[in-house]
């Protein structure tokens, strides 16, 4: 799905509604950004918008043009950018493969700009629970292998206060349209469009806004 039809109705999709609310021509670092479909949504919703990204491996050849990539261990190093550079900072699906949170989430902070707010995204911890389907899909948190722990959005805003940001707003990460799309989906025979809509209809990840203070 291409992200420029959100535009009229951002509200469709959490990570949308959050892209949408940040500033005209912000820079926006996305921790984690793997294959750059995400990246590459960002753009194609706010072609505005400054990108920046770091992954441990990554696909930089994927991304967006211009895109800011630098390789990082988010458990172990320093984000290679100063101090108050970014006005948004997105991380989604990351910290549920990650030992310890505690680097990325200073490291996240401080790169922020006072006033700018970091978007977190996880998999529930209701997903331990759901069948399992191997290699065809990760429905339960373990099909994917590379999982070590699910961290509920309540320990990372824990976390998000003692490094000196102010939660704002939580819940479960859905595109309604995927989501609404499931009670037709559920009738065909398996396909990764049918399990997307079903996770989608789950409410199978949860998130946290978190804002840095001026």
């Amino acid at each position: 799905m291409n992200w420029k039809l959100l535009r009229p109705a951002p509200w469709l999709d959490t990570r949308a509604r959050f892209v949408t609310s940040t500033p005209r021509a912000s820079a926006l670092l996305d921790l984690g950004s793997s294959d750059g479909e995400t990246l590459r949504h960002f753009a194609e919703l706010r072609p505005d918008l400054r990108l920046f990204a770091a992954d441990k491996f990554g696909a930089p050849e994927k991304y967006p043009a211009g895109c800011d990539f630098r390789r990082a261990d988010f458990e172990s190093a320093s984000l290679p950018w100063p101090e108050a550079r970014m006005d948004a900072v997105t991380c989604m699906h990351v910290v549920e493969h990650l030992q310890n949170c505690e680097n990325l989430m200073r490291e996240a902070t401080r790169v922020l700009k006072p006033g700018g707010a970091i978007y977190f995204e996880t998999p529930h911890p209701k997903t331990t629970g759901l069948p399992r389907l191997g290699e065809k899909f990760t429905m339960n948190f373990h099909d994917d292998p590379t999982h070590v722990r699910p961290v509920p959005v309540e320990e990372l805003a824990a976390l998000a206060t003692r490094c000196g940001l102010r939660p704002v707003q939580q819940g479960i990460s859905r595109n309604w349209l995927f989501a609404l799309a499931h009670p037709f989906f559920a009738l065909l025979p398996d396909s990764r469009k049918k399990f997307t809509a079903r996770v989608h209809w789950l409410g199978w990840s949860a998130y946290l806004v978190a804002r840095k203070p001026q």
